[in-house]
């Protein structure tokens, strides 16, 4: 049975808010600068870096030092182990360090393999390598998170 493909960007008004439909969580959220900016990088994963959309989970629970938290999204592997955490800002706001701080956290609890910032103006990928974090000149696809031969792997 084929995968239905989702349907990006469907937006409409409710009681004066601009609400779009989420096709990953399957539900209508408010049209936030943020959320665009979400939106449109998941659609970036799953449409471009050919991320399957079950391996994806948007706002996941993430505990940090006793702290309940939600990475804006992280992308799994087929061996369901986390693979990418995503940090999404609004596209006013600059990925700083300490947006870069944000996303260690969510790292220091899950171990992805690679960090991605982005605001909508930029994307910033990291990979982790060792305790290091390495900035990429490319997006990872799915195969290249999961350690699968990829043409940008040096």
């Amino acid at each position: 049975m084929e995968q239905q493909k989702p349907q990006w960007f469907k937006t409409e008004m409710r009681e004066g808010k601009t609400l779009v439909f989420d096709p990953l969580r399957k539900r209508w959220v408010a049209l936030t600068p943020e959320e665009g900016v979400r939106q449109k990088t998941l659609y970036l994963l799953v449409e471009h870096l050919h991320v399957p959309t079950g391996l994806v989970a948007v706002e996941y629970s993430v505990k940090v030092n006793g702290l309940d938290r939600r990475a804006d999204a992280v992308v799994f592997g087929t061996d369901a182990r986390p693979l990418m955490v995503v940090e999404c800002k609004a596209p006013d706001v600059a990925i700083t360090d300490k947006t870069l701080d944000q996303a260690v956290r969510y790292h220091s609890a899950l171990q992805p393999r690679f960090l991605l910032l982005c605001n909508g103006k930029e994307c910033h990928c990291l990979r982790v390598a060792n305790g290091d974090l390495q900035p990429m000149d490319h997006l990872p696809d799915h195969d290249e998170m999961q350690g699968r031969q990829n043409p940008h792997q040096p």
